[in-house]
């Protein structure tokens, strides 16, 4: 005989220390999505298909590094408890690689310009991964339940739409009010980078220094230590063990594709469709602003409908408001805002039901196996996410140089020709709605409800008591 289990009331302590992580996870995943291609292509000129490399290379090394520090924290964590090492180390490195990234020396243009950028970044996102994947990893160990996990996660949430909103608004601020130009990013990327590093230091200090829960119902199996040099096989295991896993991350990354491009298109449609390159602050402000709004909306509907149901509703909404931006190219106004915000409302859903249900899939998977696989799930999920984001920007530069962009540098000013306009345009809002309504396929076969989850937590409670 089965029972519900009883949903389990989280500290508020550990709740605050998980959510204010997502102050640094948020800041880096916004400001260079948002500004770095812009900075490259009309600060620093760099060619638009030379950008597109220099944004995507450091994005593919993740996904190269990601699996492995996901091993690494899996076997910090069975040696210690802990995975709070891990998120130090990233937190005290990053300010000032990520500082390092928008401080290109005068003298560097072009070419050299984006030699200096890509190196940069390549170290900051070294640095934040090794934050970020065992900060992934950390809610199926605090969160032991299908409920509880979407109320931590829901502050996180709201805490990140809080990030991104001031690094989106308040980074071009800054640039702005240092005077624009080279000088004017360098001051945005110290203060952003300072920023985001105490985000970190927030999360590490309200850690758990030991797992408040078991993941699996049984002891770790295996030799652990081996995984040091295996983690890209894990993660590629993982990916082909657990249907779950892989359908919700395809579903996942496909989205951050198409949050990846709007973000990197937006201060292309401030300064070339609506004139102004302070536009910008304006669009992050309906974009995400209305997140903050609807988040305890969002917790209720996962809560009546369930999370996959959920997620649809979210994606299908931010598909049908992103389309209707397309006749912004011929009669650009005040109704974008409007567009733009009705995709922030399905913005904050894309956001918090993915990873409400990632610690579903670490749950179930460990105590199928009797092993915890957090941190080599959380790789994958990390290096997945991050060439999702780094691939949109991408597909914009792309975009942009086929259809005839012309770069420039600091304050020369350039005739856009009338199929570059388009490509922005198109770039702003075909291309994430396309992306959106393609995310619906994997995550159609997703097959973890509430009862299947819970159910595993309620046999593995009747086993160890019959």
């Amino acid at each position: 005989m089965t029972s519900t289990p009883t949903a389990v009331r989280l500290p508020r302590r550990t709740v605050a220390g998980y959510a204010l992580g997502s102050v640094g996870t948020g800041g880096f995943g916004t400001l260079p999505g948002l500004v770095l291609a812009y900075y490259l292509t009309d600060t620093l000129g760099v060619a638009a298909g030379l950008a597109s490399l220099v944004v995507t290379v450091p994005k593919l090394w993740d996904v190269v590094i990601d699996p492995f520090i996901g091993a690494a924290s899996d076997v910090s964590a069975a040696r210690h408890g802990s995975r709070r090492r891990f998120l130090l180390a990233g937190a005290v490195t990053i300010p000032l690689f990520f500082a390092a990234v928008f401080a290109t020396p005068v003298a560097l243009v072009g070419s050299a310009a984006a030699t200096w950028v890509v190196v940069a970044f390549v170290a900051a996102a070294t640095s934040f991964s090794v934050f970020q994947v065992p900060y992934i990893a950390l809610p199926a160990e605090i969160a032991p339940d299908y409920q509880s996990r979407t109320r931590l996660l829901a502050p996180r949430i709201a805490v990140l739409a809080v990030a991104i909103l001031a690094f989106g608004a308040g980074g071009p601020l800054v640039r702005d009010a240092a005077g624009g130009g080279r000088a004017g990013y360098a001051v945005m990327g110290v203060v952003g980078g300072l920023v985001i590093g105490l985000g970190m230091l927030a999360a590490w200090a309200g850690a758990p220094r030991r797992a408040a829960v078991a993941v699996a119902a049984e002891p770790p199996v295996g030799p652990r230590p081996e995984r040091r040099g295996d983690a890209l096989r894990l993660g590629v295991s993982a990916l082909r063990e657990i249907p779950a896993f892989r359908r919700l991350l395809s579903t996942f990354v496909l989205q951050a594709l198409a949050t990846g491009a709007m973000l990197a298109g937006a201060q292309y449609v401030a300064t070339y469709t609506l004139g102004s390159e302070g536009a910008v602050t304006f669009l992050f402000v309906a974009l995400v602003g209305p997140a903050l709004l609807v988040m305890p909306l969002a917790t209720r509907i996962s809560r009546r409908v369930g999370k996959r149901a959920a997620l649809v509703g979210a994606t299908s909404l931010f598909a049908v408001a992103a389309l209707s931006l397309l006749p912004m190219r011929w009669a650009p106004g005040g109704w974008v805002y409007v567009s733009v915000a009705l995709a922030g409302v399905a913005y904050a859903g894309m956001q918090l039901y993915p990873l409400a249900m990632l610690p579903d899939v670490v749950a179930v998977d460990a105590r199928e196996r009797g092993e915890d696989r957090a941190g080599v799930l959380g790789g994958v999920w990390t290096a997945g996410e991050t060439a999702g984001l780094a691939l949109g920007p991408t597909l914009v530069l792309g975009m942009l140089a086929v259809t005839g962009f012309v770069s420039r540098t600091g304050d020369v000013t350039v005739t856009q020709p009338a199929s570059a306009l388009t490509g922005i345009a198109v770039a702003f809002s075909v291309l994430p709605a396309a992306l959106a309504f393609l995310s619906l396929l994997p995550l159609a076969r997703y097959p973890l409800s509430e009862a299947v989850v819970d159910a595993a937590v309620v046999g593995s409670t009747e086993e160890a008591h019959p």
